[in-house]
């Protein structure tokens, strides 16, 4: 290994490091929690607020927890229980998706705007 490789090896480190930074940082944390089923919203959700929801899935009921600013899927029933598996999420860009029951579960905050009209 010659010089020129360790200057490629230590730009490819330094590069992927700060891509790796800057998404973290861009990354947003939300406190409305809107579910959709099959791209219809059913509900909108504050995560300021520890509750349990159900809403009902593809396969069954999809309990819902909200607690300490973050929404998870408790239970539901799918065959290997990957959207249980999901874990808690606060983020914009982590939403839950649980395919067997075609709920989709996107992390807002209320301060988001898309456009402004006069």
């Amino acid at each position: 290994m010659n010089r020129s490789d360790l200057k490629i090896i230590a730009f490819i480190i330094l590069l992927a490091l700060v891509l790796y930074l800057g998404l973290n940082l861009m990354k947003k944390e939300g406190n409305i929690a809107s579910i959709y089923y099959e791209d219809d919203l059913l509900m909108t959700v504050d995560l300021n607020t520890d509750k349990e929801y159900v809403v009902s899935g593809q396969l069954g009921d999809v309990i819902l927890d909200v607690k300490n600013g973050k929404i998870r899927v408790k239970e539901e029933n799918s065959p290997r229980h990957l959207c249980s598996l999901q874990g808690y999420t606060n983020s914009s860009s982590k939403p839950i998706i649980c395919l067997p029951n075609k709920i989709i579960i996107k992390v807002s905050n209320v301060s988001d705007i898309d456009g402004v009209v006069y």
